[in-house]
């Protein structure tokens, strides 16, 4: 089912909760609803759900507007951060509930029940009351509980916030795999810019109640189009220092206080001459090097497979990641290498991307 946000708003007096918010999610397609906690993600969800009903816009399903179709109408699943499992019912009985109050007949309940139990992994705890499941086997209850309706649209509610890290690497490998094995539209919020970027075919990143920006992860992450785009996604976030561009023969150089960095052409003359600009570049881009910006060392953070090394270049921290093996330690002076061609440049009055502006 094709989906389709059209000026969606959603206000209570004077609080915005969405925003004007266009989008369109094709027939089949994963799309992440991103950003931070009040961003105004779970109310544009609720909306398409018909739990919340939209100040202004429209919600197509396919070619239908469906802002006056009640919920229950939708051929919608719901997956909730809290499960929403009835404690007093078994799995059996929770998964098969949308069944019973379809007056589904018993013998095709229980085989959809059971089917869709087993390919979520838990067909031998039909008999067990969600007290006796773990937290992860809660969480498939509540996804085979919107999978057995068979519906046209998935929704998901951050629904791995409550799983310890373990667990949610494999249950997002699971969702992801269940959605493109069954074909199911899918609509997923969540503050993880981790859990989008592996899961999602675009994601739409959304501040204040607006929608920032809706492309690929590998877009947003290479062609961050808002300096709020390009802090958030990406992990650890990326470095952003205030800098001066001028070119001096033949090259640009990137310079603010015990920093100057060539940058290439392709990059530098887009910038060039529009005085204080943020360079943005990610600490994966930045490398212990032999010859570079010399910097001091600040805080050395072990990640087990890198080391995440906070150091001061003058008035500035930036964030390196390093191999551990080189025994890197607190007030040692360092030479920093960038990737400069992957540097970005903003607007720190619009905050838009002096690269990649529309």
């Amino acid at each position: 089912m094709k989906v389709e946000l059209e000026n969606l708003s959603k206000r209570w007096g004077s609080v915005v909760g969405a925003d004007a918010i266009n989008l369109t999610i094709n027939d089949g397609e994963f799309v992440a609803l991103l950003g931070p906690s009040g961003c105004g993600k779970t109310t544009t969800l609720l909306m398409v759900a018909g739990i919340y009903k939209p100040t202004e816009g429209f919600i197509h399903f396919d070619e239908w507007v469906v802002n006056q179709v009640a919920p229950k109408d939708r051929n919608i699943g719901m997956v909730f951060q809290s499960y929403a499992l009835y404690p007093h019912m078994t799995a059996f009985q929770n998964i098969s509930y949308p069944l019973k109050l379809k007056k589904t007949p018993k013998e095709e309940m229980r085989e959809r029940t059971q089917r869709v139990a087993d390919m979520m992994g838990i067909g031998h705890l039909m008999d067990r009351k969600p007290a006796q499941l773990s937290g992860g086997q809660q969480q498939r209850v509540a996804l085979g509980r919107a999978l057995v309706k068979e519906p046209q649209l998935l929704l998901f509610d951050e629904p791995l916030s409550n799983l310890d890290a373990r667990l949610r690497l494999s249950m997002r490998g699971e969702i992801k795999r269940l959605q493109m094995e069954l074909g199911i539209t899918s609509i997923y919020v969540t503050h993880d810019q981790v859990e989008a970027m592996t899961m999602a075919n675009r994601i739409a990143v959304m501040k204040d109640g607006k929608l920032q920006a809706y492309s690929t992860p590998d877009e947003l992450y290479d062609q961050p189009r808002t300096l709020f785009i390009g802090g958030f996604v990406g992990n650890p976030p990326m470095n952003l220092v205030d800098v001066e561009v001028v070119r001096e023969d033949g090259d640009y150089h990137a310079r603010r206080e015990g920093f100057d960095v060539v940058v290439p052409p392709d990059r530098g003359e887009k910038v060039v001459g529009k005085g204080k600009v943020i360079l943005g570049i990610r600490p994966e881009d930045i490398t212990i090097a032999d010859q570079g910006v010399a910097a001091e060392i600040y805080v050395v953070e072990p990640l087990g497979r890198d080391d995440l090394i906070d150091v001061r270049i003058g008035e500035a921290g930036v964030h390196v990641l390093a191999d551990p093996t080189l025994g890197l330690r607190m007030g040692q002076i360092v030479t920093l290498g960038f990737n400069t061609h992957k540097v970005q440049f903003f607007d720190p009055q619009t905050e838009k991307s002096l690269l990649w502006a529309d």
